[in-house]
Formats: structure tokens, C-alpha cells, sequence
């Protein structure tokens, strides 16, 4: 085989054989029989190895893998800063949030902040703010997901790319409602050993092709890259901004406070049995993405070197085909068999990763609405009734998440993204810390974080230049741009946390103190791991 077309060929066969193999495997591993814990957690029967894959798997979206590639390919060293970032979302997860969470929840990020403050408006506005969070980033995956499966196997025509929306969406949805935890948790697991091992594979072979010297394949880089020596400097991803320093700290502040606190992330924290467990399952997770990071930064640059900065911006403006168009580039002109086998499997790593982390996200929307919303507003709801709300309710994220997808696919998608994280910064990271470690943490101060960062989010969003005012911007032709920085996390990470003091403090020292008694009550389950509990 000495082209590509094969590949394509190959390809589409490797999809369809993903996908028929991995929904057979959610039907044989997913509840049979109406089990709360099975559906929610799996009854923590996964060990720490595969649990910690499957975090990872979680955590290694099919944004991070293609658009976290694009910047370390268009931009160089930030976007090395950027994937360094990504691993140290998660060394902070494990090293200050990993253990509490597991202690004081059970099946949702609800049930963690209603551990110490149990009520209704908790529980709902903790299931709103997952929906604001996990909705934009499914929106970026099923979005391009059409775009990559066209670039992949040669396919033209917007019928065709929503076409592939819309197919890929129900299967997801499938996934999420049949497979329950431990189905997604196969499918995670299937998705990371084939990324990482492929990817691996390409990363040696670019390194093969510059002798082993990660400095000359830095130097080449840098060469092909049209702007010289700034190509490994800090400041190229925003050198259109009017603050680019200040811009870049932003983003990676929010990266690394909002990107392991991202709801679908957390609830892995529940599969584990105990301390130990949750502590071992991190290690995996860190460690697997950790080598990920290693993967994508040689791609990145292996991409630029070999083909040019200039080819993967024609591409792509966001370079999100640049893990596609390093992995060519590193098997020179002429393509063996087994190097036409190898792109395959990267491609259909690239095509479980989009499948795996939207089912991550459809469970973790629609285990928050059945036992957020509607268990808790029906006291009487038997447990088959709330398992088959929870399906429903995968139903019901998944269908809107798919008609928006294919809404907004010919938009860019970076302030989806950013959106996400910025959201996961300003709102869930302060809850989550005030709530497992902040004794005077009141319910007002709760609900003023979970609702005021997110109302500053989205109040600030519309006004950077990533939705209008640049070309690359998703409304390119227009300009109502008047919020100074690409990220609101500027201001709404600090207003996150101010919030959630000033809700605290203000309504008076009384009610501190009954919520600090009231947090002296679990602070045992929380902090020391004592027996776990249902709430």
C-alpha cells in the first residue's frame, strides 16, 4: 500500500468495527438489573490500574488531544506551557482534592457539597453549573468530530459532516445510558492504552528521524516555523492581544484550577473503595497523562518540522490536524504496510477518544440530573424509576448537545473550551475547596459561589476576542468585543472565591458558626476516611 487512499479505506472499516465492538462491550459489562452503585460507580469493582486509566481517559479529551497538539504545533513553547498545565490540573487534584472528594461523596459532585449543607437549592445548583461546564466542552467534541472524520477519509460536504454528528451523538448517548460507570470505564481504558500506544510509536519514529536529538527536532521546528527564534519563546498564542503576558497566565491559571474539577473527572473519584485505592488510581491517572504530555509535545513539533507551520494553519486555523499531519509526515514518502496500520490505529484512537469523552460527559449530565434533581425532589423514587430517569436523562443532555453541534460546526470552538475551564475555575474549584476544608463555609456562600462565578463567566465570555472582534475569533464578522483579555479568568477566578467569602461572612457570624458545627460533625468522614456513607 503506497497511498493514503487505503488508508481511508482501512480506516472506515477500523471505525465501524470500534464502534460495533465497544457498544457490545457496554451492553456485557453494563448494570443488569436495577442497581444504584452498579450504574453510578460500578460498585468500585474497578482496581486502582484501571481505575487510574480510566480517569485518564476521562481527563484526555478528544480538545485536548487534537486543539492542546495544534497550539505546541502553531505556537511552540506556550503550547508546551499549555499540555505542562493540562498534567498539572490533575497532580493538584490528586495531591489536595482526590481523597476528600471520595470521602464525601458517593455518586455525584452534588453529594460532596451536600454532605455538609444538605438541601435542595445545593443539589440543583450544583447540577446546573455541571450542565454549564460539560455542555460547551461535548459541544467541541461532536463539533469536530465532523470536520475530522472528513479530513480522515476524504469526505466533502456539510450533509455528510452532520451527518457524522448526528450518528456519533446517539451512540454516545447509547454508551452513557446502557454502559453506566463501568462501561465508560472499559471504553476510557480501550481508548488511552490505544492513543498512548500509538502515539507513542509515532513519537519515537519522528525522534528516528532527527537522530534521537530532541534539540534538533526543536531547532528544526523553530526553522519551519516562519518566525524564528520566537517560535520557542514565550508569547506567540497571544501576540494579537493587547496583554499577551497576562492573557497566557490566565489561561494556564485556568487550565490548572478548572481542568481536573471538571464534573466528569470527580465522579471517577467515587469508583474507588477507599483512601488507598483513590490515592494508587491517581498515581495511574498523573503518570498516564504525564507520558501524554511527552507524546503530543514530540507530534507537535515533529509536525511542524516535517511539513511546516504554514501547511497545518492551511489546514486548520486552530491546528487541530496536526496530530493527524505529524503522524504522516513522520513515515516520509513512501508508506509501508504496517506504517499504513499504524496511522490507522491512530486515527481510530483519535475516533474512541471522541466517542469515550462525550459518553463521560453524557453520564456524569445525566447522573447529576436523576440524583440531583429528580431523586431528590421525589423522596418516594424507587431505584428502577431512578435508573431509568438516569437513561432519560442521558437522552435528554445528548439530543439539545447534538442539534447544537451541528449548529455551531463551522464556528470556532476555542471559547467553548475556554469556557469550560474558566467555568471549572471560577465556580466548581472554589465550592469544592470551601466546602471540604473551610469550616465557617456557609450554605449562602455556597450558592453564591456555584451562581456567581458562573453568572461572571458568562457575563464576561461574550466580550473577549474569542468570540468576536478577530479573525479567528467564532464571530469573525463581527465586533462587540469590549471585555480587554481573551479569558474572563481574570477577574472571574478571584470573583469565584470572593463570592464564596463575602456569602459566607455577610449574613453574620451565627450562621458561621452553626454551618462550622455542622461541618465538625462530618469532618471525620471527609478528612479521615471513615466509613463512607449514603446521604
Amino acid at each position: 500500500m503506497n497511498d493514503f487512499g487505503d488508508s481511508q479505506a482501512m480506516s472506515l472499516v477500523a471505525f465501524c468495527a470500534v464502534a460495533t465492538i465497544t457498544l457490545l462491550l457496554c451492553v456485557m459489562t453494563g448494570p443488569d438489573r436495577d442497581d444504584l452503585d452498579e450504574f453510578y460507580t460500578g460498585y468500585s469493582s474497578l482496581s486502582p490500574l484501571r481505575n487510574g486509566l480510566a480517569i485518564g481517559g476521562d481527563y484526555i479529551s478528544a480538545a485536548t488531544v487534537l486543539g492542546t497538539t495544534g497550539v505546541v504545533a502553531l505556537c511552540g513553547y506556550d503550547g508546551i506551557v499549555l499540555a505542562l498545565s493540562t498534567a498539572l490540573s490533575l497532580m493538584l487534584l490528586m495531591f489536595l482534592l482526590a481523597e476528600p472528594l471520595r470521602n464525601a461523596g458517593r455518586f455525584t459532585m452534588g453529594d460532596a457539597l451536600a454532605r455538609r449543607m444538605p438541601g435542595r437549592a445545593v443539589r440543583i445548583a450544583a447540577c446546573a453549573v455541571t450542565l454549564a461546564a460539560l455542555l460547551p466542552l461535548m459541544l467541541v467534541q461532536l463539533a469536530g468530530t465532523g470536520q475530522l472524520l472528513a479530513f480522515i477519509l476524504g469526505f466533502s460536504g456539510d450533509s455528510m459532516k452532520t451527518g457524522c454528528i448526528i450518528g456519533l451523538g446517539v451512540l454516545m448517548i447509547s454508551y452513557a445510558a446502557i454502559g453506566g460507570m463501568k462501561g465508560t470505564a472499559l471504553i476510557q481504558i480501550l481508548k488511552l492504552v490505544m492513543l498512548l500506544g500509538s502515539g507513542s510509536v509515532v513519537a519515537l519514529l519522528i525522534l528516528h528521524r532527527f537522530d534521537w536529538d530532541p534539540g534538533a527536532l526543536f531547532d528544526a521546528a523553530a526553522a519551519q516555523s516562519g518566525v524564528g527564534s520566537s517560535f520557542l519563546n514565550s508569547g506567540l498564542q497571544f501576540a494579537g492581544s493587547p496583554y499577551p503576558r497576562v492573557d497566557m497566565i490566565t489561561a494556564q491559571l485556568a487550565v490548572v484550577l478548572g481542568g481536573g474539577v471538571l464534573p466528569h473527572i470527580t465522579m471517577r473519584m467515587y469508583t474507588a473503595t477507599g483512601a488507598r485505592q483513590v490515592r494508587r488510581s491517581m498515581s495511574w491517572a498523573v503518570s498516564s497523562v504525564a507520558l501524554f504530555v511527552l507524546v503530543i509535545t514530540v507530534v507537535g513539533f515533529g509536525a511542524t518540522a516535517l511539513i511546516g507551520r504554514e501547511v497545518i494553519a492551511g489546514a486548520d486555523p486552530r491546528g487541530n490536524t496536526a496530530f493527524l499531519l505529524g503522524s504522516r509526515a513522520a513515515f516520509g514518502a513512501d508508506i509501508s504496510y504496517a506504517e499504513t496500520l499504524l496511522f490507522t490505529t491512530v486515527t481510530t484512537a483519535i475516533f474512541l477518544t471522541v466517542l469515550a469523552s462525550v459518553a463521560g460527559m453524557i453520564l456524569a449530565c445525566a447522573n447529576s440530573l436523576a440524583h440531583d434533581v429528580f431523586a431528590v425532589r421525589s423522596r418516594g423514587l424507587t431505584t428502577r424509576r431512578e435508573m431509568t430517569v438516569a437513561r432519560m436523562s442521558a437522552l435528554a443532555v445528548g439530543a439539545p448537545a447534538i442539534l447544537l453541534a451541528t449548529l455551531v460546526q463551522h464556528r470556532s470552538l476555542q471559547p467553548l473550551v475556554t469556557l469550560s475551564f474558566t467555568l471549572g475555575a471560577s465556580a466548581i474549584a472554589p465550592a469544592l475547596v470551601y466546602s471540604l476544608f473551610w469550616r465557617r463555609y456557609t450554605r449562602s456562600g455556597l450558592l453564591w459561589t456555584l451562581i456567581g462565578g458562573t453568572a461572571v463567566v458568562l457575563l464576561l465570555m461574550p466580550g473577549t476576542n474569542l468570540v468576536s472582534g478577530s479573525p479567528v475569533a467564532a464571530f469573525p464578522e463581527s465586533d462587540f468585543n469590549w471585555f480587554p483579555f481573551t479569558t474572563p479568568g481574570l477577574v472571574s477566578i478571584p470573583a469565584g472565591f470572593l463570592l464564596g467569602y463575602l456569602g459566607t461572612v455577610l449574613p453574620g457570624r451565627g450562621k458561621s458558626d452553626d454551618q462550622r458545627r455542622q461541618y465538625e460533625a462530618v469532618e471525620g468522614w471527609i478528612l479521615a476516611g471513615a466509613v463512607r456513607r449514603g446521604n
